[in-house]
């Protein structure tokens, strides 16, 4: 890991940024704010120049001059993962926090990394009394990044690929008495059809249909986005009926040319799916794959990374 400090002067104060990112290519990183240099040597570290994509590039520049008081700072890298980012304006001796999140994108590794997972478990306590039986190692590439935010306000959800957006969809999200979980959700299993009874998630007989197309499980308890072909074709986009899963638009059957197909034949297990702005609370990190709404800190905290 490598922290740097970067500054911009906004509107007479100094903003303060300070990054943890994850381990970069060469060994090596720099960091600047658009063409000057800030850090080490002027964006240089043990003599010598970054390469472009070790460098993290904050804007506005340093010493920017007409920066609105509202606008944006930004913090990129274009090789490598940013874990997090402080941010605190300095004015008057004061030192005050500033708000701001990283973009789903900045939590995955780069297209085309290959991991190797090395699981050295047999013999090794994980309960009491409980042991592991496993000695494996396996590889896998990264493949591209889709993660999808679904808005339960505005009922939609924005699907970005590689950082473009190819496509904002029309949603119905949980019903007040039903909202759908909030957080970063990962795709884990997918079905062309599958029967959804409200029975197996702890409700009562409220529904049990044979026949739900296109359906992307996104927790273990039973969330997931999926095709509706019963509701009406105006639901979407308008009112938020589910009993907290996210739906798409479908006919009966499955078809390749609703919203639900769309997304279905661009999904992989594996994708980002966040939801904001329900009334509900956040996905437990144990609720599926919602470790992703850990911090960094909380996560190696129950792990044996140190």
């Amino acid at each position: 890991m490598r922290h740097v400090h970067g500054r911009a002067r906004r509107a007479g104060a100094a903003l303060a940024a300070v990054m943890t990112w994850a381990v970069l290519p060469d060994g090596a990183a720099g960091c600047t704010s658009g063409g000057s240099g800030i850090g080490p040597g002027n964006g240089e570290l043990f003599g010598k120049p970054p390469a472009p994509e070790d460098v993290i590039r904050v804007t506005p520049d340093d010493a920017s001059k007409g920066v609105r008081p509202e606008g944006e700072l930004s913090v990129r890298v274009p090789g490598g993962r940013l874990e997090s980012v402080k941010v605190v304006k300095s004015q008057d001796a004061q030192e005050t926090p500033v708000p701001g999140r990283i973009s789903a994108d900045g939590l995955s590794w780069k297209p085309g990394t290959k991991v190797t997972v090395a699981l050295k478990l047999r013999d090794v306590e994980g309960a009491p009394g409980v042991y592991g039986l496993q000695r494996r190692t396996f590889s896998f590439t990264v493949g591209r990044s889709q993660v999808s935010l679904v808005d339960a306000v505005e009922r939609t959800m924005e699907v970005r690929r590689d950082g473009t957006l190819p496509a904002t969809v029309p949603i119905t999200a949980g019903a007040p008495s039903t909202p759908t979980y909030n957080g970063k959700m990962v795709v884990t299993e997918m079905l062309d059809v599958t029967r959804m009874n409200s029975r197996t998630v702890g409700f009562g007989g409220e529904y049990d249909i044979p026949d739900v197309p296109h359906a992307v499980r996104l927790t273990s308890s039973g969330t997931f986005l999926h095709g509706n072909y019963w509701a009406p074709a105006d639901t979407f986009g308008r009112a938020n009926v589910s009993h907290g899963c996210v739906g798409l638009r479908d006919v009966k059957g499955g078809g390749s040319d609703t919203p639900a197909g769309w997304f279905f034949d661009r999904s992989l297990i594996g994708d980002v799916v966040e939801v904001v702005r329900s009334k509900s609370k956040e996905v437990d990190p144990d609720n599926g794959l919602g470790g992703w709404n850990m911090s960094w800190t909380a996560w190696k905290a129950g792990s044996e990374v140190r």
